[in-house]
């Protein structure tokens, strides 16, 4: 296997053990950080053991995290210790560590570990996208009619986000990583984030989504950047999603 890969898998296992271990405690400890998102005890004792692990490799990388700030250097693990921690707090499965690897300014390698999905995805720059050990794919769906769309927070959305609700054959709010690797993995068409999103809430997903045969911009069509919004398609129906949005 890619040693990129073995290390982040390593880096992964790390984390899902203090996560899953903590998931449903009731004496978790959470905190209310200045954005008014919440933070747990396990969200800062993941990356904290991400960072343990990276230092002590030997690797030359740094890490650029959520909770703890950024290393700097050319090499550098982009880690979201916990992407969902809202619903991580309240007990609802639906979280994932997110974990990429980039070089020079470039993504080359992502895994996201979700251990209460049991499930893991994963992909390398150029060779594909992995769903729990299987290739994955992109849909086919070619008409907004036939497609199924998720938001994270549907409240949050432009008012173009309503005419492609409307228009949709299904429409979900299965929300943050999970939506954007289900696009990866063709059972959903389109995923919408935003606004403010973050380099290590989309850096993992969006290599998925692209090496899966996807594309992934901001709603204006723009390459993802910090705090931006962030939306995921099969690629056939993107340039579409994009104009609905900027209306």
């Amino acid at each position: 296997m890619n040693a990129d890969l073995t290390f982040a898998f390593t880096l992964a296992d790390a984390a899902d053990a203090i996560t899953a271990a903590r998931f449903r405690a009731a004496d978790l400890r959470v905190e209310t950080k200045p954005d008014l998102s919440p933070v747990s005890e396990a969200d800062r004792a993941a990356e904290e053991a991400v960072r343990a692990l990276v230092a002590a490799s030997g690797r030359g990388e740094g890490v650029l995290g959520e909770e703890f700030g950024d290393d700097g250097g050319d090499a550098k693990w982009i880690v979201d210790p916990i992407d969902g921690t809202t619903n991580y707090v309240r007990g609802v499965p639906v979280w994932a560590t997110l974990l990429a690897l980039e070089r020079d300014g470039v993504v080359c390698a992502s895994v996201v570990s979700a251990p209460a999905l049991g499930q893991r995805w994963w992909a390398l720059r150029g060779e594909g996208a992995i769903a729990d050990g299987s290739p994955c794919r992109v849909s086919a769906v070619s008409r907004l009619e036939d497609a199924s769309v998720s938001s994270t927070s549907a409240r949050r959305m432009p008012a173009g986000w309503s005419a492609i609700v409307e228009r949709a054959w299904a429409n979900r709010g299965l929300g943050d990583f999970w939506q954007h690797c289900l696009v990866a993995e063709g059972a959903l068409d389109v995923g919408a984030d935003g606004p403010y999103m973050q380099v290590w809430d989309y850096s993992a997903v969006q290599l998925l989504v692209e090496e899966a045969g996807g594309r992934c911009t901001t709603f204006e069509g723009a390459t993802p950047a910090p705090d931006g919004s962030f939306v995921t398609t099969n690629g056939v129906l993107h340039d579409e999603v994009v104009s609905l949005l900027g209306v």
